[in-house]
């Protein structure tokens, strides 16, 4: 399970680091919106990529592990 804590550590970095942005861009507009928009787009692909690569790998590690003791084929 070691890929899903990574990864949720991967995740909470970026969604911290978002949070900071968020209020400091609500309470003095540090960035452009354009620019802050493609900034959130981009959080938001990566917190899913992340979150979708991080389970296939765990299932394969998972099926990998079972085979070794002979639970499967």
């Amino acid at each position: 399970m070691k890929i899903m804590q990574i990864a949720g550590y991967l995740v909470a970095l970026i969604i911290g680091l978002y949070a900071i942005l968020l209020v400091g861009q609500i309470w003095d507009e540090w960035l452009e919106w354009k620019l802050f928009f493609k900034i959130s787009v981009t959080a938001a692909v990566a917190v899913v990529a992340i979150g979708i690569v991080a389970m296939i790998l765990k299932e394969i590690f998972k099926e990998k592990e079972l085979k070794k003791e002979k639970y499967l084929d």
